[in-house]
């Protein structure tokens, strides 16, 4: 195997890796990195072992991320009867908890969304159902979308060795 195949692989591992840690990251587009790299793998190996059927099926899994993504936050907020300004607030908080470490992306949501139907309702009891509501619907995506990418490259590996 000559060294740029090499660098390739590592590059397309690299990619693999960001984006399967950026999967949880709102800054990052963590399942299009994930892609990107099986794409840029499958490449280098000519798609001898990974061909057009099976990167459909990636590409298919890939777009679902965001749909399950969506869903499941919007599902979560409607239940508890949240504001636009909730949404709004719940990824604003969750992106500036980013710079907090994990306790932040993790409360910031949360935080974020309260805030923002706090706003709206000026009744703190609400809004504490609402945020919890919300963040509830953005854990469970944030579980699917996870899922998906290691089903992702579980069928990956699959079709390289089988």
């Amino acid at each position: 195997m000559e060294w740029t195949s090499i660098a390739l692989f590592v590059l397309a591992g690299l990619l693999v890796l960001v984006g399967t840690l950026g999967t949880a990251l709102p800054a990052l587009p963590g399942v299009l990195m994930v892609f990107a790299g099986l794409l840029l793998a499958a490449w280098t190996d000519g798609f001898v072992h990974v061909g057009t059927g099976m990167l459909v099926v990636l590409g298919l899994l890939a777009a679902l991320t965001y749909a399950v993504d969506f869903a499941a936050g919007a599902l979560g907020a409607q239940r508890v009867g949240a504001s636009r300004r909730a949404l709004i607030g719940a990824v604003l908080g969750g992106l500036v908890g980013l710079f907090m470490g994990i306790a932040g992306a993790i409360v910031g949501p949360f935080v974020g969304a309260v805030i923002g139907e706090y706003t709206v309702q000026r009744n703190l009891s609400q809004a504490g159902r609402v945020g919890f509501g919300t963040w509830l619907g953005m854990a469970v995506g944030l579980a699917a979308k996870l899922a998906l990418v290691f089903a992702m490259l579980a069928l990956f590996v699959l079709a390289l060795f089988f």
